[in-house]
């Protein structure tokens, strides 16, 4: 006999849809709106949860206008009770910070001060490392949670760097998951509107770890669609626009997922020598090297006005925008709580035989299809050489850092960082030695797991 959902004339209860981060605000609006306007979904209970009380009721404030305006039959529940949020869930979010800005900070201004140039630092390299060994523990509280007051529940999880924390939940526990990137579907539409496509005219078959994806064919209405992107990388509005991504592109043949700010923090080439990132790295990659005490500070500035900036927000009681966007986690959600519609995306999940050329069981992304039956990730085959060879050594990094993570291996973390193509183009062992110690240091409060800092 079937589930009570799946018989004939038994009315499908209505999902149960749990945001862990909720007072991640933007991230929680944009999604909350994208899931109501799915008939299936309209009914949903969606609950809330985060550890600050005025986040919490801001969220709870801007999820209820939301209700309101598209005058939804849905829910909205609000807790600081992690398990209570969790308790009956049919799909889980997650898009927490496990650490204040106030420590994150330390992530990017030690190594800057050793001469590792760092751009974002929140997915790989010393800054992504340190915010994943700090992370994964709490990822994986929420899992064992989950294990317990919904087990059968679909985790989507938007916190970074998404590779080592998907890799670690995945491993360690039994929930149903995937972590979701903006930039495959975005980076496809910068593509498409390069050569003057339709986005709605382009198919694409794209593979390898987030943020360092490639796409291994891109096509307008079926035919080949390479070509026109290396001529369009060429003109003078374009090259600027993604220095580092289009000389990648130019000398490897395939073009990468995330842009060019990140993906310049992520190989050897771009910012190891002032004179490369005055040439590559200052135009066009998002936030200029060298700021960093700057923008930490705006940051923190940020961090001290955001319940003003809110606030003024909602009495400004501005009309609420129900039009759904392009996040992928409202389909996700409808095949397989919803109505079942069948939904592609490209996710990241374990490496068991899915890309031939990188580590077995390491974290990759690749296309999956979300349906009635969950979450099924699709085989890619093998990755150009040159691709593979580059983002190898990111999967094997991120394998060891997730060790020591979980581990409390302080080793292991000192190894991830000594073969990141960054730091190992810039700095000696005995540099990275010093400096990871110094990292060690700043995060202490904060890495419970760790007995010692000696390696």
């Amino acid at each position: 006999m079937g589930r009570p959902d799946q018989i004939a004339g038994v009315r499908k209860p209505m999902p149960k849809i749990a945001f862990i981060g909720a007072g991640s605000l933007g991230f929680t609006r944009g999604l909350v709106r994208d899931i109501l306007t799915f008939p299936a979904l309209a009914d949903s209970t969606i609950s809330l949860m985060d550890v600050d009380p005025d986040r919490l009721e801001f969220a709870k404030t801007a999820v209820t206008r939301i209700v309101e305006a598209g005058n939804y039959p849905a829910k909205v529940e609000a807790h600081l009770d992690r398990r209570a949020a969790l308790e009956g869930a049919d799909a889980v979010l997650c898009t927490i910070l496990a650490a204040p800005v106030s420590v994150w900070r330390h992530d990017i201004e030690i190594p800057m001060k050793y001469g590792v140039d760092t751009n974002v630092g929140d997915t790989r390299g010393p800054s992504g490392t340190f915010r994943a060994i700090r992370t994964i523990p709490v990822m994986l509280s929420i899992c064992r949670d989950m294990e317990e007051v919904c087990p059968d529940a679909i985790l989507l999880n938007y916190t970074n760097p998404m590779a080592m924390l998907c890799r670690a939940m995945l491993g360690e526990t039994k929930i149903r998951l995937s972590g979701l990137c903006h930039s495959v579907q975005g980076t496809a539409h910068m593509l498409a509107h390069w050569i003057g496509a339709p986005t709605n005219e382009i198919t694409y078959l794209c593979g390898g770890i987030n943020h360092q994806a490639f796409y291994l064919d891109f096509k307008w209405n079926g035919k080949d669609a390479y070509p026109l992107i290396r001529e369009a990388v060429e003109r003078p509005d374009v090259s600027n626009e993604e220095q580092v991504r289009n000389e990648l592109f130019r000398h490897l043949g395939y073009y990468v997922t995330e842009s060019s700010g990140h993906n310049s923090e992520y190989v050897a080439w771009f910012r190891k020598r002032p004179d490369l990132i005055e040439k590559y790295c200052t135009h066009g990659t998002g936030w200029n090297p060298g700021k960093y005490g700057y923008i930490m500070d705006e940051y923190l500035r940020r961090e001290g006005t955001w319940q003003a900036d809110i606030k003024a927000e909602m009495e400004r009681n501005e009309p609420v925008n129900l039009q759904r966007g392009h996040e992928y986690a409202a389909s996700i959600i409808n095949a397989t709580c919803g109505d079942g519609a069948l939904f592609e995306f490209n996710g990241n999940v374990l490496n068991n035989g899915l890309i031939d050329n990188l580590p077995q069981g390491c974290c990759v992304e690749v296309p999956v299809m979300a349906s009635k039956r969950g979450l099924d990730p699709m085989r890619v085959g093998a990755l150009p050489p040159q691709c593979a060879a580059l983002i190898s050594i990111s999967a094997q990094n991120e394998e060891m850092a997730v060790h020591g993570a979980i581990t409390g291996d302080a080793r292991s973390v000192f190894h991830s960082i000594c073969f990141d193509p960054l730091t190992s183009a810039v700095l000696s062992l005995a540099e990275i030695k010093s400096m990871v110690k110094e990292m060690f240091e700043a995060s202490k409060n904060y890495l419970p797991q760790f007995k010692s800092f000696d390696f």
